[in-house]
């Protein structure tokens, strides 16, 4: 049985607090956590803001979109695979 684990996370210098399974997840949290940090510094120290809701819809975006390019590279390495798979079969079948 997964037990739940509650602990507080700061992002933009705002503390929230989250309930989590504490089998491992807590490090996935605190590494994402660190990455939005980052980012925010980043924009803020890159770019002329007027507010931390302007960083962090940068923050979302940058986050979304590589979520997206890497869904896109994901589904066309998926299609040369399963290609490749199939030139492999007619090969096999051949031989066979």
């Amino acid at each position: 049985m997964d037990s739940k684990l509650k602990i507080k996370v700061t992002i933009g210098g705002r503390v929230y607090p989250l309930t989590i399974n504490s089998d491992g997840e807590e490090e996935g949290v605190r590494k994402a956590v660190k990455k939005i940090n980052d980012l925010i510094k980043k924009f803020e120290d890159n770019y002329e803001v007027r507010d931390k809701q302007d960083v962090l819809a940068m923050c979302a975006l940058q986050f979304a979109s590589l979520q997206e390019v890497k869904g896109i590279y994901n589904e066309q390495e998926g299609e040369e695979i399963e290609n490749k798979l199939r030139e492999m079969s007619t090969v096999l079948d051949t031989y066979l």
